[in-house]
């Protein structure tokens, strides 16, 4: 599960900067504190000392401090050329970070060769930090999206660590990856474009994967049939959750289970851009249906599960940023059918500004990235 460590200094700030309520649609009141502003920010973590880092897609790399303003830029950061939706994508933290300073940057690579061609990729690196940024070192190259193809949309790249509580028992590296706008990638084995990842910390790939025999890049392959998965987090029960844009609506969120199929191209609850028809999953049993989905679209982006103390009423619900929707979405999960556990919208808070990024820190407050303005926000309860 991807954590926010914050300290008491948040708090502080936050009871003297001004606050914004927002109402719910079921009544549910929150407020809204701004921190600092960025320059398109995609992606967030926290250090183990409080301090945090923001990516911003144009290819900076920001330390935070423990109030949430910007101390300065992390210099050494891999070199990216803003295009459509790639750029500098996701960041999180080994979780020894404490003892090896490791960190993990997706991010968006041009072909050598061909300029025209891109694909996502995610370095494994070392930041030396100090008192008003730092520097990244020592790349490591853990995975790449493969074929590099035409365009510049649905890269996805976003990453998470499986915890102890994980049918895999913990310490493996997930990564999501989009069909990259070409569709038939995505049932595609040949390919790991459409796809969720799951390699070991140092890129390696473990043996116990479902496709591990094929090999290539199917090996690396743990579920297919996705189209540009922009949110990814475990429960506390160690169950991971993928969120997804559908085409024209049909937008999903996907409890994942190893080696299974969620239907892109060939089923989705929403049609194409030109109008025509997508037959919906439950014409075609034999692939997973979507646990919720959304007519009309939300367009996620970023997603939290909340495990925090700060509102006690919604500890294990999840947080989707909605991006057309201008909306922070709560979804509640349940027990479920036979099929595993569901999940329904529960609440919907609209401030007007598109969402980008929502994590959960250990002070019990949600904290979020507009994509819009840049605002960098902790929430409270009101």
């Amino acid at each position: 599960m991807r954590v926010l460590l914050l300290s008491a200094a948040v708090l502080s700030f936050s009871t003297a900067a001004y606050a914004e309520t927002v109402t719910g649609t079921k009544g549910s009141k929150i407020e809204i504190t701004t921190l600092d502003t960025f320059d398109g920010p995609w992606a967030m973590t926290q250090l183990p000392d409080g301090r945090m880092l923001v990516t911003e897609k144009s290819g900076a790399i920001w330390l935070v401090g423990r109030d949430g303003k910007k101390l300065g830029k992390i210099a050494g950061a891999p070199s990216v050329t803003e295009r459509g939706q790639g750029g500098m994508g996701d960041i999180i933290i080994h979780p020894d970070f404490a003892s090896n300073n490791q960190v993990y940057i997706s991010y968006v690579e041009r072909d050598a060769k061909n300029d025209a061609l891109s694909g996502a990729a995610v370095d494994m690196m070392t930041l030396n930090l100090s008192a008003r940024g730092g520097s990244l070192s020592a790349a490591k190259r853990v995975w790449e999206q493969s074929p590099k193809v035409t365009g510049n949309g649905h890269y996805g790249h976003r990453m998470a660590v499986s915890p102890a509580t994980a049918e895999d028992g913990g310490g493996y590296l997930y990564i999501t990856s989009g069909e990259r706008q070409k569709f038939t990638p995505s049932q595609n084995m040949d390919m790991n474009l459409g796809k969720v990842v799951r390699v070991n910390m140092d890129g390696s790939v473990p043996e116990d994967n479902p496709f591990y025999a094929q090999g290539g890049v199917t090996k690396e392959i743990w579920t297919l049939g996705h189209r540009n998965p922009l949110g990814i987090d475990f429960d506390p029960d160690g169950q991971l959750w993928v969120h997804e844009m559908g085409p024209r609506d049909g937008d999903e969120l996907n409890h994942i289970v190893r080696s299974s199929n969620y239907g892109y191209p060939v089923v989705s609850n929403g049609k194409h851009y030109s109008g025509v028809d997508i037959p919906d999953h439950d014409t075609n049993p034999v692939f997973n249906s979507p646990e919720a989905y959304w007519v009309p679209a939300i367009s996620p982006a970023g997603f939290t599960i909340y495990d925090g103390d700060l509102f006690s009423d919604w500890k294990g619900d999840g947080f989707i940023g909605g991006l057309s929707s201008q909306a922070l979405i709560r979804v509640e999960f349940g027990e479920g059918n036979r099929r595993g556990p569901s999940a329904e919208e529960a609440e919907r808070f609209e401030w007007g500004n598109r969402i980008r990024e929502v994590e959960t820190g250990l002070d019990g407050a949600l904290y979020v990235l507009e994509d819009d303005g840049g605002r960098l926000l902790r929430i409270t309860p009101k």
